[in-house]
């Protein structure tokens, strides 16, 4: 398994990196990821667990250890997580079901 303390520490060395190199970019980055916050209609707990929904969609390991780490920092439980997870999975199933479906549809207009 990776170690993800460790991998977060070399992630954000390379981010750091990259700040230097491309500071508009990371500072546009930062803009988006403060954005949602700015509303408060969800509380930061809530978005993280939004988070890592989405990381797991998106098979980012870098998003994993941020949002698991902040997640855990605003005291989600790992049944929370759990549920979070849950949900990711469902959505990344139905949407190869509908893009099943598509197949389908593709495969009935090439056949005909």
């Amino acid at each position: 398994m990776l170690d993800w303390k460790e991998y977060r520490t070399e992630l954000f060395g390379r981010v750091g990196e990259l700040a230097k190199l491309a500071p508009e970019t990371v500072k546009g980055y930062q803009t988006l990821s403060a954005a949602g916050q700015k509303t408060n209609h969800l509380d930061a707990k809530q978005r993280e667990l939004i988070a890592l929904a989405v990381a797991v969609t998106l098979r980012c390991d870098g998003c994993i250890v941020v949002h698991t780490t902040e997640a855990e920092k605003l005291g989600a439980t790992r049944e929370e997580i759990a549920e979070a997870l849950g949900v990711a999975i469902s959505v990344n199933a139905g949407a190869a079901l509908v893009y099943s479906a598509r197949v389908l549809d593709a495969a009935e207009t090439i056949a005909s």
